[in-house]
């Protein structure tokens, strides 16, 4: 993986690359990029000051992870806060160095304009021997997960929207898919690792669920609301379990690459640095579960060296309650990323983004976790199961600050040590489809709070 140079900008970053196991991948000339990143911070006469550490999310190949950062490292550059940096810190020098780790593509990358009903939509490709291996590379790629991952399929192509349960030969098929995957089942804890925070894996009920919005949009279409038949769209509907399982294991996925490979990359960078070096991490989506993980490290693993300097979780899509020691809807049931906080592995700010215009985390990530529709807090109106993307880190109690997105020169006033969820409702809003401006991240505005949070006064 080539550094790459952000044209224009003056900038440059180290894209590393991990496989589904969090084992960095080498480079075609059989090095790997890591003990290039950990010689530069540790070379005296490059006099590195900070570091930052970014994940993406539902970035599926190497292309799409580098042209979102591509962007992302370009407003970074291009911020007058870089200026500012060398003002009030003489010496500053900074690397950047980015993970790559793989997310299949699904949402906007895979979902027809007109697919009602389905968690994602089903993927109309022609190949049947295509979309077995995407689905397998992305849930479970063993040969009794694949036989099952084509039935599946097979019998989504043949279903005619009649049929209101599973035929068995498909719940079968599910079942064993499951076991094949080694998800930890839900049992409707809120304070499970992502990936098992949600209810129990029951195909029947995700297809169940999924049939009645696919029918209240058809009776809808039946009134002239909506364009098609009552059948047509409650076609397609079978594929919805395995969709859900998919979504449950890149979040399951995303949290060991954070607690393997990535903690002991940074862990070994932190060795290596000077002592006044700065580690800055952010990540977007299900990439705020890669760089959690990677600060909190495997329970009851090797911890960090140090503390980290900033936390940025943008648009997270993870569970609102994952730095919570006491979950208000499971007394006694910490967040999973609680000690984070518990044990001061963050000595500056954790901020975090949230807008209602992200409608892959307001709207794909309670429906992805829950097959209970009763899931609200009525004290608070804050869900069981709900993305911090929506929601902000909830059940912090005082430490928490909420604030609005500004201007690109928002003096925050961060302090160290503090949650800030900021309302992003006014920069985050752009796009359409499936996941509306969940990927609208990359503006001035945002790339000032993440400086903002870097340059935090010891």
């Amino acid at each position: 993986m080539p550094v790459r140079s952000i044209a224009g900008a003056d900038a440059q970053y180290y894209l590393l690359s991990f496989d589904e196991r969090g084992i960095e991948r080498p480079e075609s000339n059989g090095i790997l990029l890591s003990d290039v990143v950990r010689n530069k911070i540790a070379d005296p006469g490059e006099a590195i000051t900070d570091v930052f550490f970014a994940s993406h999310g539902w970035q599926g190949d190497i292309p799409a992870a580098i042209e979102q950062y591509d962007r992302w490292v370009g407003e970074m550059a291009r911020s007058p806060d870089r200026e500012t940096a060398h003002s009030v810190r003489p010496g500053f020098r900074a690397i950047v160095v980015g993970l790559h780790w793989p997310s299949l593509p699904f949402g906007d990358e895979s979902q027809p304009a007109d697919q009602g009903g389905g968690l994602l939509g089903a993927d109309d490709a022609p190949d049947i021997d295509a979309q077995v291996a995407q689905y397998a590379s992305s849930i479970a790629d063993t040969p009794a997960a694949r036989e099952a991952i084509r039935t599946i399929l097979l019998a989504n192509r043949e279903d005619d929207g009649s049929s209101k349960s599973l035929p068995s030969d498909v719940g079968k098929a599910y079942r064993t898919l499951y076991a094949e995957a080694g998800l930890d089942d839900g049992a409707g804890d809120p304070g499970a690792p992502p990936g098992a925070d949600r209810d129990a894996f029951d195909p029947d009920a995700i297809y169940g669920r999924a049939r009645v919005v696919a029918a209240a949009e058809a009776e809808a279409a039946e009134r002239g609301v909506l364009g098609g038949g009552f059948f047509d769209k409650l076609k397609g509907l079978v594929v919805a379990p395995l969709q859900q399982m998919s979504f449950w294991k890149m979040k399951d996925r995303a949290r060991a690459i954070g607690e393997s490979g990535a903690h002991a990359l940074l862990v070994r960078l932190m060795k290596a640095a000077r002592p006044e070096t700065r580690f800055h991490l952010m990540g977007h989506s299900f990439g705020c579960i890669v760089v959690s993980a990677t600060v909190a490290g495997a329970p009851g693993g090797e911890k960090l060296p140090r503390p980290v300097d900033s936390l940025f979780l943008v648009q997270g899509a993870l569970s609102l309650w994952s730095y919570c020691a006491d979950i208000p809807l499971a007394r006694g049931t910490a967040g999973y990323f609680s000690r984070t906080l518990k044990e001061g592995l963050v000595r500056g700010p954790i901020v975090t983004t949230r807008s209602r215009f992200d409608t892959a985390v307001g709207k794909l990530y309670p429906t992805a976790v829950t097959l209970n529709d009763q899931f609200v807090l009525a004290a608070d109106d804050l869900p069981k199961f709900g993305g911090i993307g929506t929601f902000g880190a909830q059940g912090l109690g005082a430490l928490a600050v909420d604030r609005e997105m500004g201007p690109g020169d928002t003096d925050y006033g961060f302090q160290n040590g503090r949650v800030y969820n900021l309302d992003a409702n006014g920069v985050i809003r752009n796009g359409s489809g499936f996941s509306g401006a969940h990927s609208d991240i990359a503006h001035p505005e945002v790339a000032h709070v993440l400086w903002q949070a870097a340059l935090t006064a010891p």
